[in-house]
């Protein structure tokens, strides 16, 4: 998620009238001059709107319509700071669908499509509750070995540079910023993952496993993510967020804290005061 010169008419002059009873006669009495009007093409007909082909025409637009919300696109509104600074509250967002799709078949070469690349952002039904959408940055590909320290991640024993990370709260958690070293667990990791966590570990690093995918969010002190809940399959990354085609700065955060963890609301909301609210600078801004 954050934008008359109006003429005057001029009334038509009287014309003067005939006064001679002569004048009226003559106009009366001599024949009517016969006038050859220039040849025109003929006008067109266009069907009513209304009409077979009218209809025709609003159930192709909804077909497209339709096709372009089903495989290409869908729209979102971020409600969580967990993405800031690449995504802020009140952002909407366009996520292309095709991006990350199944390469094979028709689509392979209809659609773009590339494999997902560590660093990308991406928008996937939320493991724990699958009715969800998250939106989150890829960290760690089938693989990896991931750890942190001191809030630094390391793959594979290289420091990530990341210039979309910040921290935006002072203090120091030993397993948000140490992970995966398990003391001190918060209340808010996923008990499930508290279990099969261990499963993953060698030598204090955790390793993705085979065809899942290591997440997390921008803002790494407020980001509920796979440190907290686990992998994503890749099963469930449905797209990358394309464009913020709309971003509102309404001062409201639903669900907003270190609990917030970047859940995605549908964008078909009314949208208030928008010229007063609108943030036009993001508006039309690509997600990096």
């Amino acid at each position: 998620m954050n934008d008359n010169l109006q003429g005057h008419e001029q009334a038509a002059a009287p014309q003067p009238a005939i006064e001679s009873d002569n004048v009226i006669e003559q106009a009366a009495t001599e024949p009517t001059p016969t006038l050859e009007m220039p040849q025109t093409a003929p006008v067109q007909e266009f069907p009513p709107a209304h009409g077979p082909q009218g209809i025709q025409f609003a159930i192709s637009v909804l077909v497209i319509v339709v096709f372009m919300i089903t495989f290409v696109i869908q729209a979102f509104r971020v409600p969580s700071e967990s993405m800031e600074n690449t995504l802020l509250i009140g952002d909407f967002l366009l996520a292309d669908k095709m991006h990350f799709a199944d390469g094979g078949g028709i689509w392979h070469w209809l659609l773009p499509y590339r494999p997902i690349q560590r660093g990308d952002v991406v928008v996937f039904h939320y493991p724990v509750d699958p009715t969800q959408y998250f939106v989150k940055r890829v960290i760690g590909l089938p693989g990896d070995r991931i750890h942190l320290q001191n809030k630094a991640v390391f793959v594979n024993g290289v420091r990530l540079d990341e210039s979309y990370a910040i921290h935006s709260v002072p203090n120091f958690e030993v397993y948000r910023d140490n992970f995966p070293l398990r003391e001190r667990l918060p209340l808010d990791v996923n008990r499930r993952w508290i279990r099969e966590m261990g499963r993953y570990m060698d030598h204090g690093e955790l390793v993705v496993p085979r065809g899942e995918y290591f997440v997390m969010g921008d803002n790494r002190d407020q980001s509920l993510d796979s440190r907290y809940w686990g992998f994503v399959p890749r099963g469930n990354i449905m797209g990358r967020p394309l464009v913020i085609y709309l971003s509102i700065n309404d001062g409201s955060a639903s669900g907003a804290g270190h609990g917030s963890n970047g859940k995605l609301f549908d964008s078909g909301q009314l949208l208030a005061h928008f010229l007063q609210l609108a943030r036009w600078d993001r508006i039309f801004h690509r997600v990096l």
